[in-house]
């Protein structure tokens, strides 16, 4: 059975997303030891899941890049999760609408290899009281933006035990956490 690992670039202040949906501050730390760890993820990957928007957003991107990382994301099974969209033109992508943990756990079920969730903080937030979130690999960007989309929403308390952390040369500290069980 697949692990599902959510992979999220988040500000020190715990924001996925500026106002108005700004991710430029990705490119403060995007470099070759973080194209370099991408790559090593998704040769690791037996799939991607997505929200809606970021589903969008990378559905408007990946499909015309080219590079490894294209390579990969436009090769990778993509799951996505939303209650408005029912069909995809960008290459081995499925729609789910309903039922999103039971169809969560069949996934990651049928599936040998892990499933990565990026970004979508919202599909996060509705997965993490099912208990389908085997680990979360954060790289924290030490900016602080104020405001903007948190990646952690009011909800439950979680309790997480520290795989491991690794800082980079641009700042960015990548922490790897798995559920407290």
């Amino acid at each position: 059975m697949a692990k599902l690992i959510m992979w999220n670039l988040m500000t020190l202040d715990g924001f996925v997303e500026g106002e108005n949906r700004d991710i430029s501050w990705h490119l403060d730390v995007w470099g070759e030891e973080l194209e370099r760890l991408s790559i090593d993820q998704l040769k690791s990957a037996g799939g991607l899941m997505f929200g809606r928007v970021t589903y969008q957003l990378m559905a408007n991107h990946w499909p015309g890049a080219t590079g490894e990382v294209a390579d990969f994301m436009n090769a990778l099974p993509k799951y996505v999760f939303s209650r408005t969209l029912t069909k995809s033109d960008w290459n081995k992508t499925q729609m789910f609408g309903a039922d999103v943990p039971g169809t969560v756990a069949r996934l990651k079920r049928k599936s040998t290899k892990d499933i990565f969730l990026f970004g979508s903080a919202d599909l996060a937030a509705s997965l993490m009281p099912h208990g389908l979130i085997d680990e979360l690999r954060i790289a924290v960007n030490p900016i602080i933006l104020g405001g903007g989309t948190p990646l952690f929403k009011p909800g439950e308390r979680v309790k997480l035990k520290l795989l491991d952390s690794r800082p980079l040369s641009t700042g960015i500290v990548i922490v790897r956490y798995e559920p407290a069980r």
